[in-house]
């Protein structure tokens, strides 16, 4: 089965927030704010010069979640368009953001060494998508600079 980016980071949001209490009222908004800004925050990144490099590192390990500008401004995006929007309080807030390397960090290994070369590359992307043939051309086309390998 293919998952796209978007479905493995809304996986790990789900997996790393059971245990903070969420108002029913807007879970979903929450959920999906985590999801999206960690989607914005690797897209926008990646138009910005040095910014291959930079998801490169984290997905190849060289650089943790934790201690990403990746990290720090999915933080941000999440802070700005949905935190001040929900009026959700500081406490709540400070440990929502604070999910957010924890999620990060779980997306990357998601995309560990899969083909066993030693090293993070398109391919590896491809396998954890599930390989599927439509989505290795939109993948390899889209990503395949990210790391420096085409197929």
């Amino acid at each position: 089965m293919a998952f796209s980016l978007k479905d493995i980071i809304a996986q790990q949001v789900n997996a790393n927030v059971g245990g903070i209490e969420i108002p029913a009222a807007v879970k979903n908004q929450v959920l999906g704010g985590l999801s999206e800004s960690i989607l914005g925050s690797l897209t926008q990144t990646a138009t910005k010069p040095g910014g291959i490099n930079l998801i490169k590192d984290l997905f190849g390990g060289k650089t943790a979640a934790a201690s990403s500008p990746i990290t720090d401004l999915a933080g941000s995006l999440f802070s700005n368009n949905i935190l001040k929007k929900l009026g959700l309080g500081s406490v709540l807030g400070a440990a929502l953001t604070g999910l957010i390397p924890k999620i990060l960090g779980g997306v990357t290994k998601v995309f560990k060494d899969q083909n066993g070369d030693g090293k993070v590359d398109i391919s590896d992307i491809i396998i954890a998508l599930g390989g599927a043939s439509a989505g290795k051309s939109i993948v390899t086309s889209v990503l395949g600079g990210l790391f420096g390998k085409k197929r």
